[in-house]
């Protein structure tokens, strides 16, 4: 039979219940396929164990810090095992070193080198459905290793590649990929179907649904995905490829608002010095989502960089070295930058939909600080009031919000 791999969050999992409601799930599919199960940590156990760390040390030793981490799957792997016993179906549990997940050796933020399969496929030939450890491996020092953030997504996509499968099922507390988050903006349209690549963009520019990573694998190795949410029997989005078979449109919104902006004051303007800076930077594992400097031909000129807000002691500490040796004046710091992207294939190959945008933009009083545009995105930065009404503005302008219910009221 194919295989599918069916990989259920952390809130999908978070109490008993909701264990035996994923194991009637996977029974379901076991009709029909045979099925390998990856699971996270239940509900928030693995910021519970992060917690503890931080009661015993500040600056826990990674490795340490990993060997903690690893142990929240280990008991939903078990968890879960055991409700599919309870259903009368044979399932064994597996740590991502006994399935042979080989990392390199970076500790907290592992990737991935290679999948030995060899005792998943031992399952699935006596009819188990073998139950992973997702977010953990075990590295070619054979060392226990992390995966880092969203790494039980990367786990299924890398277990999906490794084993040919038909489908990898993420199942999650949405019921698919929306225009816009449904939590924060009630009343968003939910995707039908998404390319890789548009995935991708959506998941790099704030979307919290399918981790970069994960994304990357799924269309390296062209694995079909679909998002369902853990809580209903609907289907969910399809993420697949598709071909540019209509004209470009925008199809999604995303945005960020934990971002920082720094910048460097009156910088000598030699071509040397923008290169180190940029070196230093990206050498340290700083990711640059925005810089820029003026291009006038004064001597001096102020340099901007957007990063990551939770990159921001990093950066302001190998700044402060920097600025040093190259004598500028001052740096200047804010948390007050978003950005709001708009997502669809080709869209920059459309002059009208960036003219739309800040035409509609301006008559909304809404001030954009910076624009970076790709073939798949339109990037807004901008001040963190404006948020909101950005976002409501783009959703009507692009029809991209459903209707609303008329009442009846009086009919």
């Amino acid at each position: 039979m194919s295989v599918v791999i069916m990989k259920f969050g952390g809130t999908s999992i978070a109490t008993p219940q909701l264990i035996l409601s994923a194991a009637k799930k996977i029974a379901r599919e076991k009709k029909e396929y045979d099925v390998v199960v990856v699971v996270s940590a239940m509900g928030q156990a693995t910021d519970e164990l992060v917690a503890r760390s931080q009661e015993i040390t500040s600056q826990p030793r990674a490795r340490e810090l990993d060997m903690l981490l690893t142990t929240g799957e280990r008991i939903s792997v078990a968890l879960l095992s055991m409700a599919l016993e309870r259903l009368h179906l044979d399932a064994v549990s597996y740590t991502g070193s006994q399935v042979g997940i080989i990392t390199d050796t970076r500790h907290t933020d592992a990737r991935i080198l290679e999948v030995k399969n060899y005792r998943i496929k031992e399952a699935l030939r006596e009819n188990k459905i073998p139950v992973v450890c997702g977010f953990q491996g075990v590295s070619t020092e054979k060392e226990i290793t992390t995966l880092g953030r969203g790494g039980s997504d990367t786990t299924a996509l890398a277990l999906s590649a490794a084993l040919n499968a038909e489908m990898c099922i993420i199942y999650t507390d949405v019921d698919g990929v929306f225009t816009e988050d449904p939590h924060q903006f009630p009343g968003v349209k939910k995707i039908r179907t998404i390319s890789y690549e548009e995935m991708l963009e959506l998941s790099c520019r704030g979307a919290q649904v399918l981790h970069p990573r994960a994304c990357r694998v799924a269309a390296r190795f062209t694995v079909p995905v679909e998002i369902r949410n853990s809580f209903n029997n609907r289907r969910g989005t399809f993420i697949t490829d598709l071909g540019d078979i209509e004209r470009p449109r925008p199809k999604a919104i995303t945005h960020s608002d934990n971002l920082y902006l720094v910048t460097l004051v009156q910088v000598p303007k030699r071509p040397q010095y923008l290169s180190q800076i940029i070196t230093e930077l990206t050498h340290c594992g700083v990711h640059l989502k925005f810089f820029f400097h003026g291009i006038a031909d004064a001597k001096r000129f102020d340099l901007s960089f957007i990063t990551p807000l939770d990159e921001r002691k990093r950066v302001k500490s190998l700044l402060t070295k920097i600025v040093k040796k190259l004598r500028v004046n001052m740096i200047k710091e804010t948390t007050d930058i978003c950005s709001v992207s708009v997502i669809g294939m080709g869209i920059c190959a459309e002059n009208d939909i960036l003219s739309d945008i800040f035409e509609v933009l301006s008559k909304s009083k809404i001030h954009v600080e910076a624009v970076t545009t790709s073939e798949l995105s339109i990037n807004i930065f901008l001040r963190k009031k404006y948020l909101n009404r950005t976002i409501h503005t783009l959703l009507s302008k692009f029809h991209l919000k459903s209707a609303p219910q008329r009442s009846r009221r009086g009919r």
